[in-house]
């Protein structure tokens, strides 16, 4: 019974201290991405950084910080994916991403721009726009990203922490060109994770 109730209390310790670790770290991610609102001159709140403070999140919680099996699709041609103003973007699909959440299985295309590898500072970067069944309700409609890099795809695997997933400027105001999630990354589970719908006044993007 004694040995029952430690191995019980040293559980209940481990997730504890993964539930801190991970809010400690969102918040700093956080607190990063609020900042880049202000200082960049594309953004729609950056002449009025005063309506952050009508930006939401849910609590982070590390049940949504998975590990997913990456599958490479380099053979695949790339392809056009709509935006919410019309206009088309090329992109080209780099991975399969396996994974669980809540206890079913799911997964997601990982992107990159056409032709990005010409350019350095994005030849890591990763695109993941994804719907699940919060958008249209506590989420955003038009769905949410996540950013990932290459780099940290490690023997096959890849974390990916949907506490980081984040709007797109379309949620904010119009004269953006915001991909729309291709039907082929609409999971079919809520993600009660990252950035909530945004309900204050619409934006006007900078000249």
């Amino acid at each position: 019974m004694r040995f029952g109730i430690i191995i019980l209390l040293s559980f209940c310790v481990t997730v504890l201290f993964a539930q801190t670790s991970i809010k400690s770290e969102i918040n700093e991610f956080r607190v990063d991405y609020l900042e880049n609102f202000k200082t960049h001159d594309y953004s729609p709140f950056y002449e009025s950084p005063e309506q952050l403070n009508e930006l939401r999140f849910f609590k982070a919680k590390s049940k949504f910080k998975v590990v997913a099996k990456i599958e490479l699709t380099e053979k695949i041609a790339p392809i056009q994916i709509k935006t919410y103003s019309g206009k088309e973007k090329t992109f080209k699909q780099y991975a399969w991403a396996y994974f669980e959440i809540q206890g079913k299985q799911h997964k997601l295309a990982l992107y990159e721009m056409f032709g990005q590898g010409k350019i350095p500072q994005m030849n890591d970067d990763l695109f993941v726009p994804f719907k699940d069944f919060t958008s249209g309700g506590k989420t955003y409609g038009g769905g949410r990203y996540i950013d990932i890099k290459k780099s940290s795809i490690d023997n096959g695997l890849l974390t990916i922490d949907f506490n980081r997933c984040y709007n797109p400027y379309c949620a904010y105001s119009s004269g953006y060109n915001c991909p729309v999630p291709p039907v082929v990354n609409h999971i079919q589970s809520k993600i009660t994770a990252g950035e909530k719908m945004y309900n204050g006044p619409k934006m006007k993007r900078p000249k």
